[in-house]
């Protein structure tokens, strides 16, 4: 059964893991500054968890933007004299 807490920023920094590790069981977390609640930690199930994507960048969808066809003699000649 979880229990609602409440943790002053001062103590979540202090003692991060501790509340970290209660949250794990089960527990939720109220984080307050100067008395006001700000924040708020509570366990997740791993079904809550995204896979992690095997791409480092996930799937990229690129729009279709109905470009000129290009050669490269042509994108050469396009873009001499921009830069150094």
């Amino acid at each position: 059964m979880s229990a609602d807490r409440q943790t002053t920023a001062r103590e979540f920094n202090q003692n991060s893991s501790k509340i970290l590790a209660a949250a794990e069981r089960g527990d939720v977390i109220t984080v307050t500054k100067n008395g006001r609640p700000v924040a708020r930690v509570v366990p997740i199930s791993e079904s809550e968890v995204p896979p992690y994507p095997t791409d480092p960048m996930g799937e990229i969808e690129l729009p279709e933007l109905d470009l000129l066809d290009l050669t490269n003699e042509e994108i050469d000649d396009a873009l001499k004299g921009m830069g150094s």
